[in-house]
């Protein structure tokens, strides 16, 4: 059995803009993100709620009173086909994975998430994967891999009702995607069954039911 080098850290929720994917959230569980900030070098900002001790549900898009960074945009938020899909409806696009030692998982990861890039905002300070392309890894099937160093985003959010129930993807590579998640024990943090498409879905426990997104 392969030791865990990364544990689930959060899930990101793509949207047209900020707002959108604020109010299809509020609307489907009757809880509102709280605002979070500017990603300056990627030229997006977010949203965030808490679903439990260091794990939330990020909500992330471009933010039209940001600079165009000279490189792409991460999660294929530039992506025209993207920015179609995102425009009906906020949807999963990706999600993270958090470890202790980001070089020893890079190492091993058989998909690769891509380089490192030192980030920061307020007191918080992460090392985060980001492929140069801007693609997702495995159409995000793989997380990106992050490390916190000092507080984690998720020990300042105020707690909420709203619990991760299930976590699922569909892929046209399934073993492929099941040994990238084993080779960094995270075999059992993601039920990976065969699509045409990459896609992620979770089940979320809320005020108002078992809800989909």
């Amino acid at each position: 059995m392969t030791a865990a080098l990364a544990t689930p850290d959060h899930l990101i929720l793509g949207a047209a803009t900020l707002r959108q994917g604020v109010e299809y959230f509020s609307d489907l569980t009757g809880i509102a993100p709280r605002a979070g900030g500017q990603h300056v070098a990627m030229g997006t900002h977010n949203a965030l709620v808490r679903l439990g001790p260091q794990y939330y549900l990020e909500i992330i898009a471009i933010d039209p009173d940001g600079s165009k960074p000279a490189r792409p945009r991460w999660f294929d938020l530039d992506d025209p086909a993207m920015q179609a899909a995102l425009r009906e409806r906020p949807q999963l696009v990706a999600w993270a994975a958090r470890t202790d030692d980001l070089d020893a998982a890079l190492a091993r990861a058989t998909i690769s998430p891509g380089l490192v890039h030192p980030m920061a905002r307020g007191e918080l300070r992460w090392r985060i994967t980001i492929p140069d392309d801007g693609r997702r890894p495995a159409g995000g099937a793989t997380p990106v891999l992050i490390q916190w160093d000092g507080p984690h985003a998720a020990d300042g959010m105020p707690a909420v009702p709203v619990t991760l129930a299930q976590f699922a993807a569909s892929h046209p590579e399934p073993t492929q995607v099941r040994g990238a998640l084993a080779a960094l024990g995270l075999q059992d943090a993601l039920q990976v069954t065969y699509g045409q498409l990459p896609r992620l879905a979770a089940m979320l426990r809320t005020p108002r039911g078992l809800v989909a997104i």
